[in-house]
Formats: structure tokens, C-alpha cells, sequence
């Protein structure tokens, strides 16, 4: 299952990769941050696992098998929701989410979080951005700010080696 997913996730960023229009998030006009021009401190997963606010995130991702993709050439775009995001769903989703049976379903939440390509803040557009798992995500930006699904973008930018992480307050469901 794990090459299945790392090959179906590859072929989609390379399907898309070229195609992708220009939609990423800032959290508010001046606001994004200046990460993605220093130099990156690592992969996706690496990053994450060091800001100390993904913890719930990382092993979401490392419960998926997504650890190896994540890690991959990318690039990739992330709208990764922070520990305080996934606080918010009802009590037990977590845990149930992390059992080896619901294993599919955690796999398509987190790929939905995934668009192929570097997308920087300043490229955003209102638009719907395909993701890694098949489904578009719906970018609104209105007054200087940006929502992606039903997530508010709250920090922009964060620069990795194989892409660029944008931080969201809340998990986004697919559709």
C-alpha cells in the first residue's frame, strides 16, 4: 500500500506539476512571512516535525505512510493544520483516524492538504486548486486575506527544501 500511494501521489504531482495555476495563501496582506527566501531548513516532514506547533500532524503522516512521499523531490505546497487545528474536531476523531483501519481515510484528509508545486503567497488567486488527492480546494482571497476550504491561512511561506508550508487554523475536510 505504501508504493502504491508514494506512486499514485508521484504521478499526480507530475501530472500536475506543470499545469498548476498560481494559488497559495497569506494570512493577510504584509503579513507573510520571509521563510521561503532564507534558506531551508529541510523537507516538508523535517520542518514540520521542527516547528513544535505539527506534532499531531506529523503523526498523522507518519500513521498515512506518507512520511517517505513527503520527504520526496516535490515540490509540494502544504496547508498544514497546527496542533490547536486538530484540537478542534470532535472528541476521538484523532485517535480513530490513526487506527490502522481508518489508515484510507486519513491518507485522502491529508493528500487534500497537498497541492502539487511551490505556490508562494504572492501567487495567490480566488480559485479552486487541485490537490494531491484528486479534489480541488476552494482558495477564496477577500480583504488581504485567504481561506482554504473551510481553514483560515494564518501563516505564510514556510520554507522548505521540496516545497513550502502555509499554516491553517483548522483541518479541511475533502468534500
Amino acid at each position: 500500500m505504501k508504493s502504491a500511494v508514494s506512486l499514485t501521489l508521484a504521478a499526480l504531482v507530475a501530472s500536475a506539476a506543470l499545469a498548476l495555476p498560481a494559488h497559495a495563501g497569506s494570512c493577510s496582506a504584509g503579513k507573510a512571512t520571509s521563510a521561503a527566501k532564507s534558506q531551508p531548513a529541510g523537507d516538508i516532514v523535517a520542518v514540520a516535525s521542527s516547528a513544535g506547533s505539527f506534532n499531531t500532524l506529523v503523526a498523522a503522516v507518519k500513521a498515512a505512510g506518507l512520511v517517505e512521499t513527503l520527504q520526496g523531490k516535490g515540490p509540494f505546497t502544504v496547508f498544514a493544520p497546527t496542533d490547536e487545528a486538530f484540537a478542534k474536531l470532535p472528541a476521538g476523531t484523532v485517535e480513530s483516524l490513526l487506527k490502522p483501519e481508518n489508515k484510507a481515510k486519513l491518507i485522502a484528509i491529508l493528500t487534500y492538504h497537498v497541492v502539487p508545486g511551490k505556490v508562494l503567497a504572492a501567487d495567490v488567486t480566488t480559485s479552486q486548486a487541485p490537490t494531491v488527492n484528486g479534489q480541488k480546494l476552494p482558495l477564496v482571497v477577500a480583504g488581504g486575506k485567504v481561506s482554504a476550504g473551510s481553514a483560515n491561512v494564518v501563516a505564510t511561506d514556510v520554507a522548505a527544501s521540496n516545497g513550502v508550508i502555509h499554516v491553517v487554523d483548522s483541518v479541511i475536510l475533502p468534500l
